[in-house]
């Protein structure tokens, strides 16, 4: 089953689909792979089939992002924008591990780990939950017959495979691919693929995506910041389990005094005009490794969120929130710019 990478996110960006499924068979040592070239590794990653397996990972991410400052807490009615500055900023300074389920098509759970419970994101067919157990908050979607569960359900950043595929999207003109001498990964021999930007213009140094030598399966993605030896953000694989999950695991029912709020799927009709106004989509200027994300905050206020301000240094044209992958401008007319590059190129986006 091809697939078709045709999404992109700048590679620091740092991003729970059933897509990512592999075929596992008896394997041989890492140094008892037959050699390939970096072409006849991408076909490899995108000619993977679907099988159902479970695994657990970890996430660690060194980005050099200052901490959220101590005693920081969010008001009684704090939600939106408030809390998702907080959500994005706990996810990039803070290690992660959990497990993934994937069973048949569109059919997959992801579990979080957290120091007090865990968040899961179930999807079954067309059914879609996300929980919450540190407050028991569920939220619930039913597709539409014809979607596509897989595109539908968050949690992306924290699967390996789903990384790598974004990732690979930065694969082109722009891209110098190499392959360094194979690694053993959760038991499993795989490709050390390496992709080194071919432009100074960017805070990425190299991605460097481990693919399973049988299966294509991507089982570790690590970016290092240019200049750095170590990386800045890893996450991989420690454990994999060819056999099938329990079918059960994909059925979720939210336990006894939950908070359960039902949520509209998402439209390809037009929508509700007053959400896409509150939550306008974002442009991109440039392409690869120079991409710069545009985000319209105006509507939202984003840019005066006192926490953003807190973390954020004064500089021509906004406020920078700086770190070794990602760069972040929060401009004086309320737009926000993204991109894994210097911050005099996100000032040059914002002066076009």
């Amino acid at each position: 089953m091809a697939r078709t990478w045709s999404r992109w996110l700048p590679a620091a960006a740092v991003p729970l689909v059933v897509a990512g499924s592999v075929a596992f068979a008896a394997q041989a040592g890492a140094d008892e792979l037959p050699e390939r070239t970096p072409a006849e590794i991408l076909t490899l990653l995108a000619d993977r089939d679907h099988q159902p397996f479970s695994g657990e990972f970890e996430q660690t991410s060194d980005l050099g992002l200052p901490q959220l400052p101590g005693g920081v807490e969010l008001p009684d009615d704090a939600a939106g924008d408030a809390a998702a500055v907080t959500a994005v900023l706990e996810a990039l300074t803070s290690d992660h591990s959990g497990r993934v389920f994937v069973g048949e098509q569109d059919q997959a759970r992801l579990q979080v780990f957290e120091t007090f419970g865990e968040r899961d994101v179930i999807v079954n067919g067309n059914e879609v939950w996300a929980y919450d157990s540190g407050d028991n908050s569920a939220t619930h979607t039913t597709l539409p017959a014809d979607a596509d569960a897989t595109t539908a359900a968050p949690g992306q950043q924290y699967r390996p495979d789903e990384v790598a595929d974004h990732l690979i999207d930065a694969v082109g003109p722009s891209t110098e691919l190499t392959v360094r001498e194979d690694v053993e990964v959760a038991g499993r021999a795989a490709y050390d693929l390496v992709l080194t930007p071919r432009t100074d213009a960017t805070l990425v140094g190299e991605v460097a995506i481990a693919v399973d030598g049988e299966t294509g399966q991507p089982l570790r993605v690590t970016v290092t910041a240019r200049g750095e030896a170590t990386p800045a953000f890893e996450i991989a694989y420690t454990s994999l389990d060819p056999t099938a999950p329990d079918a059960d695991l994909f059925e979720f029912t939210p336990p006894a005094g939950a908070d359960v709020e039902e949520v509209a799927p998402p439209s390809d009709q037009g929508g509700d005009a007053s959400a896409s106004a509150q939550h306008p989509e974002p442009s991109v200027i440039g392409t690869g490794w120079e991409s710069v994300v545009i985000i319209d905050a105006g509507a939202t206020g984003l840019g005066d969120e006192p926490l953003l301000a807190q973390l954020t240094t004064a500089v021509d044209g906004g406020r920078l929130l700086g770190t070794d992958l990602v760069n972040v401008l929060v401009a004086d007319d309320g737009r926000i710019l993204v991109g894994a590059v210097p911050l005099e190129r996100l000032q040059a986006a914002a002066a076009e």
